[in-house]
């Protein structure tokens, strides 16, 4: 009886502290018969056959340790290792970069009487047209931001009066600056001289107009001078302005008209507004003079062609002063035109890298795609200017 009793404690002991998981699966093998034990309890052989997962097969058999399910799928490969490309010895680390033509134009809306910006535009008023083509404007925004500019100026021993005109016209546009405003004085006569680089010190720019007393040479080498001046400027970043003032008569320049032309088209960022002088005197003294006044008239009006065009391939505007009375209203349009803008960009659907010449032109239309008509208070029609560039170099597939 104490023997049976003895067993009986060690079967409760044996059920208290098995797992609970053990009886996920229960056995159902018969226990063992008791009967009568004497000394200790007699060792079970070793069970070669435990369940691979659950409780014990008996009253005190091994318990299994749940195995891990194994993957019925085989491991995935290793990815494969990243290609490896050596370059050419000697050339060092070499890459490949895409690059995406993307064209900006700068836009000015003037009223044609008044010269005033016209503010408030909207993207869908504008359309741009590359080579007769239409594009797709990709981002349209209206600045109103400093100026970076030159004053390239002729300082030539032609005529007082050229001179004269000259420095009213350079004081005119210095007195309107701005603290903000990056300005360079550049003369020209046979050479080109730099009187100051740029500056946002008005007073240094009125010291060097104030050093122009007597002229030295009486060539006039305009196309050498905004040749070298446009040369200069690109290196310069962002959007540049090049206030020439002059008579536009070139005299002894070593390059021709064609090579100045080439070299506005693939200058980039730059914007040119001409003044013209000697007005007064040009107009007293138009057709005197016989065959030889005529080809000095000639000549000036070759000369006034060549500045209006170098400004209106690059988006400014031209002026031909008589009086002095009329710079300021002159400069206060530049300044609108210069100060207030539309910048518009593009994608081009010629996505050739060519280096041709794209022509371009920006017009304004209404919500019906009709062109834009203005009216004032009255309801009068408002006549108004574009100002764009007419067109752009596109890059080489090499530069």
């Amino acid at each position: 009886m104490k023997s049976l009793s003895a067993a009986a404690l060690g079967l409760a002991l044996l059920l208290a502290q098995a797992p609970t998981h053990a009886f996920a699966q229960q056995s159902t093998t018969p226990p063992p018969s008791s009967q009568p034990q004497t000394g200790s309890q007699q060792q079970s052989p070793p069970d070669d056959t435990a369940p691979e997962a659950g409780g014990p097969t008996g009253d005190n058999g091994s318990i299994a340790i749940p195995k891990k399910k194994e993957s019925e799928e085989p491991p995935a490969p290793p990815p494969p290792a990243e290609p490896t490309v050596k370059n050419p010895p000697g050339l060092g680390n070499l890459s490949l970069h895409i690059d995406v033509p993307v064209v900006t134009v700068d836009v000015g809306v003037l009223l044609e009487k008044t010269h005033q910006f016209v503010p408030n535009l909207k993207e869908a008023n504008f359309r741009v047209f590359e080579d007769g083509k239409p594009q797709q404007i990709n981002s349209f925004q209206q600045i109103k931001a400093p100026i970076t500019a030159v004053l390239l100026v002729e300082f030539a021993a032609t005529s007082y009066y050229f001179v004269y005109d000259m420095r009213n016209a350079a004081y005119s546009f210095a007195d309107q600056l701005r603290p903000d405003d990056y300005i360079a004085v550049v003369t020209y006569d046979m050479h080109t001289n730099i009187l100051t680089d740029f500056t946002q010190d008005k007073r240094v720019v009125f010291n060097a107009l104030n050093s122009l007393t007597i002229p030295t040479w009486r060539e006039t080498n305009m196309f050498d001078a905004l040749y070298q001046t446009l040369d200069r400027l690109t290196r310069v970043e962002g959007r540049k302005y090049v206030i020439l003032i002059g008579s536009g008569r070139d005299t002894f320049s070593k390059i021709n008209l064609d090579k100045i032309l080439a070299k506005i088209k693939a200058t980039p960022n730059v914007t040119i507004f001409t003044i013209s002088t000697g007005g007064y005197v040009r107009a007293v003294t138009e057709g005197r003079g016989g065959f030889g006044g005529q080809l000095r008239d000639m000549d000036y009006l070759q000369a006034d062609n060549e500045m209006t065009t170098f400004a209106r391939m690059t988006g400014g505007m031209s002026f031909f002063p008589r009086f002095q009375g009329e710079l300021p209203e002159d400069f206060a349009a530049i300044n609108e035109s210069i100060r207030n803008q539309y910048v518009l960009t593009y994608t081009p659907t010629n996505t050739k890298l060519d280096g041709t010449y794209r022509k371009l032109r920006v017009e304004l239309v209404d919500d019906e795609g009709h062109p834009l008509r203005m009216q004032d208070e009255k309801h009068k029609p408002l006549k108004y200017d574009i100002i764009a560039r007419d067109g752009y170099k596109a890059k080489q597939q090499v530069e």
